[in-house]
């Protein structure tokens, strides 16, 4: 397990305001926005111990993605997605603290390259970045199938200069029947990514992008994801932390996610913040109330 604990400096923020108070003008300085500060405070969280897997469940304002957040700054993740810091969030992460857990022989762990921080807008840039490619490889087939035609079909090519000797190669080929037209559209125009539903593009995205012995922040992976691609992701998420060396910190409300095997789960809608089995949260009762209430059509 690379990370073990995480300090959030809950006991300093008033010096980091008045400090930062100070910057912006003295005696008179003002901040227009003291985030993140006062959230954990009032929830009495100032330390996180990690399991395996660790997630933070609460609402939306519950602090969850703002401690991935502080996490993956104070540890340096790489990111893609950008997101809303505040000017205190700078300071306040730097004030973190965090301890690393130890292998099988006692040496201290490190956070391994390649660890990083995915949020659900990674998963919708990808999937539109999947639409656009597959949107200029349908437009350059089209213009490859003519090409193929005119090689294949046209008149002899004949060879003046080294330039005409790719196209005599393909002719050749081509008339051989050692180049296909699909072959020839796959090399010139790419291979499409399969696309079905959004949920099934996602958790190809997962599997595409975690890889093993790494750390990751996961910030809502669900979104998008239909309970059945919810289940799938579980399955992943839960194979690649117990074979794979993976670590996992999710923020979620997924019932789904968060019945993951060996799950530890921060309750951030309580204060004070608690550890909690997932069928004692409020979302996961909510559910179960819910289809319990209509029992009986499922039993007919």
């Amino acid at each position: 397990m690379y990370l073990e604990t995480f300090t959030l400096p809950v006991d300093r923020e008033e010096s980091l305001i008045k400090v930062r108070m100070a910057e912006n003008g003295g005696a008179f300085g003002y901040i227009d926005n003291i985030y993140p500060c006062e959230i954990f405070n009032h929830k009495a969280l100032s330390e996180v111990s990690f399991a395996r897997v660790t997630v933070f469940y609460g609402g939306n304002g519950s602090g969850k993605s703002t401690l991935l957040n502080l996490i993956a700054a104070k540890l340096g993740l790489n990111r893609v997605a950008p997101f809303n810091s505040g000017e205190l969030f700078d300071a306040y992460a730097e004030n973190c603290g965090y301890t690393c857990g130890t292998d099988e022989e006692g040496f201290p762990e490190r956070i391994p390259n390649g660890s990083r921080i995915i949020t659900s807008d990674d998963i919708f840039d990808y999937m539109l970045a999947v639409r656009s490619n597959n949107s200029e490889i349908g437009e350059t087939v089209e213009q490859g199938k003519a090409e193929y035609a005119r090689i294949k079909f046209g008149e002899n090519i004949v060879l003046h200069s080294m330039d005409d000797y790719e196209a005599l190669r393909l002719q050749v080929q081509s008339r051989r029947k050692t180049l296909s037209r699909r072959m020839f559209l796959r090399k010139n125009a790419g291979t499409e990514v399969k696309l079905s539903s959004n949920g099934e593009t996602a958790l190809a995205y997962f599997e595409e992008k975690l890889k093993n012995d790494t750390l990751y922040c996961l910030d809502e992976p669900e979104n998008s994801m239909s309970p059945k691609m919810q289940i799938e992701l579980m399955k992943l998420l839960e194979k690649m932390a117990r074979y794979c060396g993976c670590q996992f910190i999710i923020a979620t409300h997924s019932p789904f996610l968060l019945a993951m095997s060996g799950a530890r789960i921060y309750d951030l809608d309580a204060a004070p913040v608690t550890i909690k089995n997932w069928w004692e949260l409020e979302n996961t009762k909510i559910y179960f109330d819910f289809f319990n209430k209509y029992r009986h059509l499922f039993e007919e």
